[in-house]
């Protein structure tokens, strides 16, 4: 009897601490998937509270870019990690390039060719600033979105459909959501962060890094208002969502993502979803009561997010400033992104695009910053500026942002990885988008 009444105690000790599910959940879940409208501005609330953090510290916010810039650049000499193989070495002189960029640009000093405003000032006021302050913030919220039982309550409930699509467990459609409506950063910082616990292998992390970290709605909504098609935003936005994700169920089954081993993180104790035999959605209450009860207290989960988002901020923006810059440069003033086009163009005279070499181009421009394409074809034909802009979005590789963010994490995904996996989706995207936009256009 005494038995019986200690195990209904405890059952209702863990049910009375799902009330953190509930709100906690709610609250991570309105700020990156809801959009709201603040004046004449429609987005999601963690992009109002950037915006109003970028309009409201306008002067401040440059020097807080170059502190975080300063850190990150700083931070693998005095750790003593940027000797642990050829790539942090590389990286780390890149990262040491980035905070001297940034100082020129701070300080207004340096060669006349890095304050055209397509050059220094386009990466430093729209990528350097937004994600310096995006990620950290983000990671706050993040803590609320992914520790108390969302994650694994989503994650029993989509395990029918995304393990046979897209060979990753059902809790990825959070990353997934996440990073289309909100950031390819925090989305990856999900996918470290999940990684690194144990419940994503190796193989699986990868898929999810290079299939669901796509550019943010917002980005979307850049690509679209810079080639004139926010007048059909809708299906803009549903027929890149499907491509996307279309070819990430391809991307997945070919080389190189197939050949990566199945192995969770070394140091993580493996935590793979289970099969579910029972009740579904009771199967995922359960899951869900579980994290919360092992859950830990909101300021200390805060505080672990946080840490991570400031360190992944440390670790993105002086490589923007680097390997980003570097890819525009070569881009205005070499061929380079010309040759490259020869690797499309085949694919764009196939599906009988109009200027098909100049699309070809445009894809090209793509793995050195996605708001490139978008600029080549602005006098193109109708059909050029909707397929071109739907790979600017699928292609997601790109050395400005993505690559630093991936090199950053622990996923075990190569340069030369990563450059492969973006001419498939580049290829891809062309063959699946062309006959769509014919279509419907």
């Amino acid at each position: 009897m005494r038995e019986e009444k200690e195990t209904t105690m405890m059952k209702a000790d863990s049910s009375a601490q799902m009330w953190k599910f509930f709100v906690y959940s709610f609250i991570g879940a309105f700020m990156f998937f809801v959009p709201v409208t603040i004046g004449e501005r429609n987005s999601i609330m963690l992009d109002h509270i950037v915006s109003f953090i970028q309009e409201n510290a306008g002067a401040l916010t440059p020097y807080y870019g170059l502190v975080i810039i300063a850190a990150g650049a700083l931070y693998p000499f005095i750790s003593g990690s940027w000797k642990k193989s050829t790539v942090d070495i590389i990286f780390s002189i890149f990262k040491a390039i980035g905070l001297l960029v940034g100082l020129m640009l701070v300080f207004n000093f340096g060669p006349a060719w890095l304050f055209n405003p397509a050059m220094g000032p386009f990466l430093f006021e729209k990528l350097v600033v937004p994600v310096g302050l995006l990620v950290p913030i983000g990671a706050v919220f993040l803590a609320l979105l992914v520790g108390y039982g969302l994650l694994e309550y989503v994650g029993v409930l989509m395990q029918p459909i995304m393990r046979p699509v897209w060979k990753t467990p059902g809790r990825s459609a959070i990353d997934a959501v996440a990073s289309f409506v909100g950031s390819y950063s925090l989305g990856l910082l999900i996918t470290n962060r999940i990684y690194k616990e144990g419940k994503y292998t190796a193989k699986e992390a990868a898929i999810i890094a290079t299939g669901f970290s796509t550019v943010s709605a917002t980005f979307m909504v850049i690509v679209a208002k810079t080639l004139d098609l926010m007048d059909m935003w809708l299906t803009f936005f549903w027929v890149t969502f499907i491509v996307t994700f279309a070819v990430t169920a391809i991307t997945s089954r070919i080389w190189p993502l197939s050949k990566i081993k199945d192995e969770y993180y070394e140091d993580a104790t493996p935590q793979p979803e289970a099969e579910i035999s029972e009740n579904r959605f009771a199967a995922a209450w359960k899951e869900a009561k579980a994290t919360v009860n092992s859950s830990p207290k909101l300021i200390e989960n805060i505080w672990i997010n946080l840490k991570d988002g400031v360190l992944m901020a440390m670790a993105i923006l002086p490589s923007i400033l680097s390997i980003g810059l570097l890819g525009l440069v070569l881009a205005e003033y070499t061929p380079l992104f010309d040759w490259l086009g020869y690797i499309f163009y085949p694919f764009t005279l196939l599906v009988q695009l109009p200027e098909p070499m100049l699309a070809a181009k445009a894809a090209s421009l793509g793995i050195a910053e996605m708001f490139l394409p978008a600029l080549l074809v602005t006098d193109a034909a109708l059909i050029v500026k909707f397929v071109i802009a739907v790979i600017s979005i699928s292609g997601i590789i790109f050395f400005s942002a993505v690559v630093p963010c991936i090199v950053a994490t622990e996923i075990p995904l190569t340069i030369p990885h990563l450059i492969i996996v973006w001419v498939e989706r580049v290829i891809l995207t062309i063959l699946i988008v062309t006959p769509i936009a014919y279509l419907i256009l």
